[in-house]
């Protein structure tokens, strides 16, 4: 697999991912909605299997998770949740890395001015099936 490359708007952080990605989930809860101004839609690799020049600025948006982004431009990047996966904002990503959107998360949560209205998978919360960590 060729390494897949991403990085923020004004370029102070780069990021490579070298092994595989899982496909790419929408997340629609309300912390994902405020950092973005929309619904989040993330990809998630192996922790040890990114690698960046430059030093993302992480906050705890819980006591469970934090989420990284440029302190130069102020683009949303990564949540973090602790495991062996890091989850990488999708439109971050160089080029086309081949990934299709699998499913909707937290659809409860979703903002009043948009519909989903596509055939994917909806869960009104966290659903383990849908954000499954990467296979090897």
């Amino acid at each position: 697999m060729a390494n897949i490359t991403g990085s923020c708007l004004c370029g102070a952080i780069e990021f490579q991912i070298s092994g595989p990605l899982r496909p790419v989930i929408a997340c629609h809860c309300t912390q994902c909605r405020k950092t973005s101004g929309h619904h989040v839609a993330a990809t998630s690799a192996a922790r040890d299997e990114i690698s960046m020049s430059g030093e993302p600025v992480w906050y705890a948006s819980s006591h469970t998770a934090k989420r990284g982004f440029c302190g130069a431009c102020g683009s949303n990047l990564f949540w973090d949740g602790g495991g062996a996966n890091i989850s990488i904002f999708a439109g971050t990503l160089d080029g086309d890395p081949g990934l299709d959107m699998a499913g909707h998360i937290f659809c409860d949560d979703k903002g009043g001015y948009y519909e989903l209205t596509d055939d994917l998978p909806k869960a009104g919360g966290y659903d383990p099936n849908l954000t499954t960590q990467v296979a090897r």
